[in-house]
């Protein structure tokens, strides 16, 4: 849980760029300290991901290309929360496109904030157990290119203590489950 919200005073808002999954704007602002100036922010909806486990114990993370980084990261199934609709839908469309698995359980492990130094997104993090490998998985979006890789707790564990492959909403996540897998 978050601690009371404390607004700031705007002052004044620009934007500068809205594109098909966040928007960038750059506000003035007064803060609840008295301290004015400007800080630009990315608008984002919020994310879903799973943190899906198979009967014998297996993480299912898939490993996928981001620009950004120009590298191949792992990662639990995540998307972007659509327009008018429950992080719960999300994560169950999205954990079946990018995996090829169906979850018959869930629970929900949460929300955190992505990065608040300059972004309002939250990931809401779920843990998928009971998972089914469907015989014929949803079609992948275009722009994804990803392997579906199986590791135990141990390995994944191994990997985000010793290297760079694995993103931050990825560990957070795996902690959150932990307790209950």
């Amino acid at each position: 849980m978050f601690g009371i919200p404390e607004l700031p005073q705007i002052l004044g808002s620009k934007l500068f760029f809205q594109g098909k999954k966040f928007q960038f704007e750059v506000n003035k602002l007064r803060l609840p300290n008295g301290a004015e100036g400007e800080w630009e922010c990315i608008r984002h909806p919020g994310g879903a991901l799973a943190v899906p486990i198979t009967n014998d114990g297996k993480l299912v993370l898939v490993r996928q290309y981001r620009f950004a980084v120009k590298t191949r990261l792992l990662e639990f199934p995540a998307g972007t929360v659509e327009s008018e609709e429950a992080p719960e839908t999300t994560i169950k469309r999205e954990i079946e496109e990018e995996t090829g698995y169906r979850a018959k359980k869930w629970r929900s492990l949460g929300k955190f904030p992505l990065a608040p130094g300059y972004s309002d997104e939250f990931i809401f993090a779920f843990l998928a157990q009971d998972l089914e490998k469907l015989a014929q998985p949803p079609k992948q979006d275009d722009d994804e290119d990803i392997e579906v890789v199986l590791m135990t707790p141990a390995e994944f564990e191994h990997l985000a203590m010793t290297s760079n492959q694995i993103d931050a909403k990825t560990i957070c996540s795996y902690f959150l489950a932990l307790p209950f897998i």
